[in-house]
């Protein structure tokens, strides 16, 4: 485990401890966190009891999860955090895709979920959108139901797409485009996309094609009697919260 003392309190920063038994991989995550604003790497670790007491030494405001560690399975780090009285934030980065490991890491109450590898930016986006539910959350004040309702919000995250997007993509579109996998059982072809949302089958297929080479959603192919095969997406990012609390990966 390797560390370094914490200073004041009050600075604004929020303080991260990285968890990843591969060192190598520990130092790019470390550099990647470093380059976002108001972010700093307070410690890394290179097992989940490291981790344990790192926490216990560093008070990290969150930490950077991997799940494949060399002692006990990530997602166990995280009961024994609550039971020694850390309330820090996880995120999972981790190459699990299996839908019970994810599953598993929404009970748990990550704020994400980030599948390796990655590049430096998606990771930065991540975190920037972590900082903003976090400042807001902090910044409540509840009045009433509709404070309440805003906090669980917050809390819950969304499914806002998070990798850069290329040039002439808009975000309100990726959002919908993401929001219609995300609620659709099964998979989507561009043309049904393009109909959920009232983009265009072109637009919906480009937006489906670039989640496609992020990695936030799988391609399959769907054989007719005639004709070139269609091509029909399904979400794999971060487990989404359907209507009604059922937890879907």
């Amino acid at each position: 485990m390797t560390s370094e003392p914490r200073t004041s309190a009050t600075t604004g920063t929020i303080d991260v401890l990285v968890v990843d038994d591969d060192f190598m991989v520990a130092k790019v995550h470390r550099a990647f966190v470093e380059r976002v604003e108001s972010f700093r790497v307070v410690g890394v670790a290179g097992s989940g009891a490291q981790a344990v007491t790192a926490a216990d030494a560093l008070r990290p405001d969150l930490v950077l999860l991997d799940l494949h560690l060399p002692d006990i399975f990530g997602l166990d780090v995280i009961p024994r955090l609550r039971s020694a009285g850390h309330d820090c934030d996880v995120m999972v980065v981790s190459a699990a895709r299996e839908a019970e490991t994810v599953r598993g890491a929404v009970r748990h109450g990550v704020v994400d979920y980030l599948l390796k590898p990655f590049e430096s930016e998606e990771l930065r986006a991540r975190l920037e959108r972590y900082a903003d539910r976090r400042g807001r959350m902090l910044g409540t004040v509840v009045r009433g139901q509709a404070d309440v309702d805003r906090v669980l919000a917050g809390a819950a995250g969304g499914a806002t797409p998070v990798a850069a997007l290329p040039k002439g993509m808009s975000v309100e579109t990726a959002e919908l485009v993401e929001r219609a996998l995300c609620e659709t059982d099964g998979t989507l072809s561009a043309s049904e996309c393009a109909a959920l949302t009232g983009v265009s089958r072109v637009s919906a297929r480009r937006y489906l094609e670039h989640f496609h080479t992020v990695g936030r959603v799988e391609v399959s192919l769907r054989y007719g009697v005639a004709g070139r095969p269609e091509r029909r997406y399904r979400f794999r990012g971060p487990t989404a919260l359907r209507p009604g609390g059922e937890v879907r990966a």
